[in-house]
């Protein structure tokens, strides 16, 4: 009998405890005769605690400099969220109004 790899860390030492699916790599258990649900879904929540998604429209909450530019980011602006990733300093790329793509804190945004 062949189990699939496990989906956090592709390891296939996988074991079948009962009806779940068990890495003894990483711990991760899962069914596998549910569909891949969305835990590994990015969270990112605005300066409100809103949750974000793609194609959402923010506005900055505060002055924000450009780095390595006399530029500043006014509060107000608004911009249009085209991907979220998972960091800690930057989660957002956004294309904001007047300056174009940059990424941008989550924290220093809240949903329009």
């Amino acid at each position: 009998m062949s189990l699939p790899p496990c989906p956090k860390c592709q390891s296939e030492f996988v074991y079948q405890d009962q009806s779940q699916l068990v890495c003894p790599m990483c711990a991760y258990e899962w069914d596998p005769s549910e569909a891949a649900s969305d835990d590994d879904a990015v969270n990112v929540k605005d300066a409100n605690g809103t949750q974000l998604a793609e194609g959402d429209k923010v506005t900055v909450i505060k002055d924000l400099k450009i780095k390595g530019s006399s530029q500043v980011i006014k509060i107000g602006t608004k911009a249009v969220i085209r991907w979220i990733k998972d960091s800690k300093d930057h989660q957002l790329d956004c294309k904001v109004d007047g300056v174009g793509e940059m990424m941008v804190t989550a924290a220093y945004v809240k949903k329009a």
